[in-house]
């Protein structure tokens, strides 16, 4: 780690601000930034003071602390170990080489009675000196801290006039032990086999183990980040794959120049080995923090929409959930595949903003089982948030069970429910002004489309999603810009913050086909009277001078 990683106090129990923290509130996603930002003199240290101040049981409290690896993530750790101390924590548990995947973070969370979690990650944005930081906040339930102490946090940074630190040599991370920062217990712990323990609960490794040996090959990439360690104990260790079945396994502060995002962009190297080659059955690969999954079979790629609609139809494969669903989630964006799945096993299927808070408020509550969204991320009530590596072994144990390829099983599934053909167009970097133009100026067209001619078919509806939680009775509006036609397909809109230059235009695409029709169509073709229409109507090309979107997916 360079040492101008991130500045740090060099004495004193408070430190006085120069100004308060002027930066935006952060999402469900934390706060994201780039590297150079949170290098800034105190822009860090008021952040976490603010959560200190904020996060509900921090006196006496337990806290889950650690990072993909990213440069920044040791000193940070660093930071946040004194300052906790300085709060009065009781304890602070974290990870070897403090290398933690946001699901295991979730799920140490819950063994531990935590009030909560801090984790360091940007996610699927690239790291570096000049790639992007993060800090992310979960709550005693392990999930996304909801949308009230977010606010709560914000509203703090801004009046802060100091933080508290304790000065303490930094603790060494690089093996187990229990140290004392004056009152407060850091407790080191492996990070890997707490998540191992819980995958070998839901899964049956044995089936898995002898079905991938029976000459099925697979292969999964980490791209340099934070699910390398548990990949390897569990694929090259546990079922007994091949040495060099985990691909850039040792996690990077800059991901060895990988951008950490698993799609058939910045995965293109897996990619290419699935769908053009024949040396593997199976593939798959997760990003930065390891809560997002890739699936691919030979010359097969599984859109995230349909892989949730796959491991809903086929649950009973695993042992964890062999008794039923009580129901499954999807966000807006997301296709409808699953509903259809829904409806054929009657079990309660629900449409939610984007977000995992929203899936965490009905795992809470027992009314689904499984979840999804077509960012790439699943996940079920073992923790709550989205898990990359349990999905990859989800689609193992399906596999393993009904002894056939990713390419049958998606044949299978599209024969008996019918296809949704999917796809996502991002156009990346635009101009906030000039994204924000676009999009409010195709909201205000929106009550003069409903009947006219879209894509083949007539718009039946055309709104600004919104959402009432079945939990709480919460209201969330402005979710997305949604264009519904009559014969069940559909174009959403939505701009994305997640980025750090410029904003995000994310345009979803959907095509029902039955289970009659033409199943076997590229998505590209089949969606392309509606890729053609919502550039035409939406003026995409025209106003942001992109002849086509920076990632497709």
């Amino acid at each position: 780690m360079s040492n101008s990683a991130f500045s740090s106090p060099t004495s004193g129990y408070k430190v006085a601000l120069n100004s308060p923290f002027t930066d935006q509130k952060p999402g469900t996603s934390g706060l994201r930034k780039s590297s150079k930002q949170f290098e800034e003199c105190n822009y860090l240290e008021s952040f976490i003071e603010a959560i200190f101040r904020t996060l509900p049981g921090v006196n006496g409290g337990i806290l889950v602390v650690g990072g993909d690896g990213r440069y920044g993530n040791r000193r940070a750790i660093d930071l946040i170990l004194r300052m906790g101390a300085a709060h009065g924590l009781s304890k602070i548990i974290t990870t070897v080489n403090g290398i933690l995947s946001t699901p295991a973070a979730s799920h140490l969370i819950r063994k531990h009675n935590a009030i909560g979690g801090i984790i360091l990650s940007a996610s699927h944005n690239s790291g570096g000196p000049d790639g992007d930081f993060g800090v992310k906040v979960n709550g005693a339930n392990g999930g996304p801290a909801p949308e009230s102490l977010t606010d709560a946090i914000y509203a703090c940074t801004q009046t802060l006039e100091e933080y508290k630190t304790i000065d303490h040599p930094p603790i060494l991370l690089d093996s187990l032990g229990q140290y004392s920062i004056r009152s407060m217990i850091v407790e080191v712990i492996d990070g890997v086999e707490d998540y191992i323990s819980l995958m070998q609960k839901l899964f049956d490794f044995d089936q898995i183990r002898l079905f991938i040996s029976d000459n099925f090959p697979i292969a999964f990439d980490s791209l340099n980040a934070v699910t390398g360690p548990y990949a390897r104990r569990l694929f090259e260790g546990l079922l007994k794959a091949p040495l060099g079945t985990v691909r850039n396994g040792i996690p990077l502060e800059d991901f060895g120049g990988c951008h950490p995002d698993p799609n058939l962009t910045y995965a293109k190297e897996l990619a290419d080995l699935l769908l053009k080659g024949n040396d593997y059955c199976f593939g798959a690969a997760c990003d930065g923090d390891g809560d997002r999954n890739m699936i691919l079979g030979r010359g097969c790629f599984v859109n995230p929409s349909d892989s949730l609609a796959v491991l809903t139809a086929n649950a009973n494969c695993a042992p964890a959930y062999k008794k039923g669903l009580s129901g499954v989630a999807r966000s807006m964006p997301t296709s409808a595949a699953v509903d259809v799945v829904a409806k054929d096993l009657d079990i309660a299927c629900f449409e939610t903003p984007t977000g995992w808070k929203f899936f965490g408020n009905l795992l809470d509550a027992g009314q689904i089982t499984l979840c999804g969204e077509e960012s790439f991320g699943t996940g079920s009530n073992h923790v709550r948030e989205k898990d990359g590596i349990w999905a990859v072994l989800f689609w193992l144990q399906i596999l393993s069970e009904k002894k056939c390829s990713v390419t049958d099983l998606m044949s299978q599934h599209w024969r008996r429910y019918g296809r949704h053909y999917y796809s996502r167009h991002d156009y990346e970097a635009i101009s906030s002004e000039i994204a924000l133009e676009l999009y409010e100026r195709l909201e205000l067209m929106l009550p003069t489309l409903l009947g006219k001619s879209f894509g083949g078919s007539s718009i039946s509806c055309a709104d600004n999603f919104s959402y009432i939680d079945p939990v709480n009775a919460s209201v969330t509006d402005k979710q997305g810009l949604r264009i519904l036609l009559e014969d069940g397909s559909r174009v959403i809109l939505r701009l994305s913050g997640t980025g750090t230059k410029g904003s995000t235009l994310r345009i979803y695409l959907e095509r029902y086909v039955s289970s009659n029709g033409n199943l076997n169509q590229n998505p590209q073709e089949a969606l392309a009277d509606l890729i053609k229409q919502i550039d035409s109507l939406a003026e995409i090309t025209h106003r942001t001078g992109m002849k086509k979107p920076t990632v497709i997916t």
